[in-house]
């Protein structure tokens, strides 16, 4: 006998997403305000090398155990938070403010100003991300000022195609017309109208992207290519512990479970607010 499967009622479904919401933004909450008081926190000197300690294993003085060289895993992972999330927040919101005033400009102008935008936007995303971003590493120089630069000159350009298609779409409505009749400015209409339409997608895309934007940092540490020793960021650290992988892995295991902690609760609230605002982020 074939028992039919009940669908979760709507009431379940916005209880599960309040608890996800709730549930992820307390994590990466408390994980900024722990990044924010690493210098309180952090039981020791995250650059202190001493190798009389190298490779302990967790006690109460150390309590995730040293590096090869002694230094304190736990200070570490705290001061990376720092480099990891800071930076991604400082490329995100970068690139997004970029993509959004070129976006709009493109989407709202149109004619000429538009074909000429949009096709250079479709020339770099013609090729992969990685590809330019390496190339344009390799062009700078390794360093994190370097991958910072160059994934901003990258990103902006999927934002700006994602707010240029928005504003096309909002500016055919009549209330713009309407605005339009009135006689509202430009910047009126964009502040007033177009704006409080575009912050639910960007809102949605923020929390998305930001998840991106830490596991870019943390692969171009990982390469060589990003934050250089003795700094302390998560890639790096995973990048430094790899040859003890054998006999002991716990020193790419912290800082990778802590990449793949941030990423899932990023993309968890992301989808849950792209549920709760009915909007679907349009594809890279």
């Amino acid at each position: 006998m074939n028992i039919p499967l009940r669908r979760p009622s709507l009431l379940h479904r916005l209880s599960n997403q309040r608890l996800i919401l709730i549930g992820c933004s307390a994590f990466l909450g408390l994980l900024f305000l722990a990044a924010l008081a690493a210098p309180w926190l952090a039981p020791h000197d995250p650059f202190l090398v001493n190798l009389a300690v190298k490779l302990q294993e967790p006690s109460w003085t150390y309590p995730l155990g040293t590096d090869h060289l002694g230094r304190c895993t736990l200070s570490r992972l705290l001061y990376g938070a720092r480099v990891s999330l800071g930076f991604a927040v400082l490329i995100f919101a970068s690139s997004l403010l970029i993509g959004l005033l070129i976006g709009t400009l493109a989407g709202y102008i149109g004619g000429w100003v538009d074909q000429l935008l949009m096709r250079f936007c479709d020339g770099v995303m013609a090729f992969p991300s990685l590809i330019l971003v390496l190339g344009l590493v390799g062009i700078f120089g390794p360093g994190l000022k370097q991958v910072i630069i160059a994934l901003m000159l990258v990103q902006w350009v999927y934002y700006a195609r994602m707010f240029r298609g928005l504003v096309m779409t909002l500016k055919e409505k009549n209330f713009i017309a309407a605005a339009r009749v009135n006689g509202s400015s430009h910047w009126k209409i964009f502040r007033t109208h177009l704006l409080p339409n575009i912050l639910p997608p960007l809102l949605v895309i923020g929390t998305l992207e930001m998840g991106w934007a830490i596991m870019d940092i943390s692969a171009m540490s990982f390469l060589g290519l990003g934050v250089q020793s003795p700094a302390a960021e998560w890639g790096a650290m995973i990048h430094e512990g790899k040859s003890y992988i054998r006999t002991n892995p716990e020193l790419m295991i912290y800082p990778g479970v802590m990449i793949m902690l941030v990423i899932a609760s990023f993309n968890l609230l992301g989808e849950s607010l792209s549920e709760r605002f009915g909007v679907t982020k349009p594809p890279k």
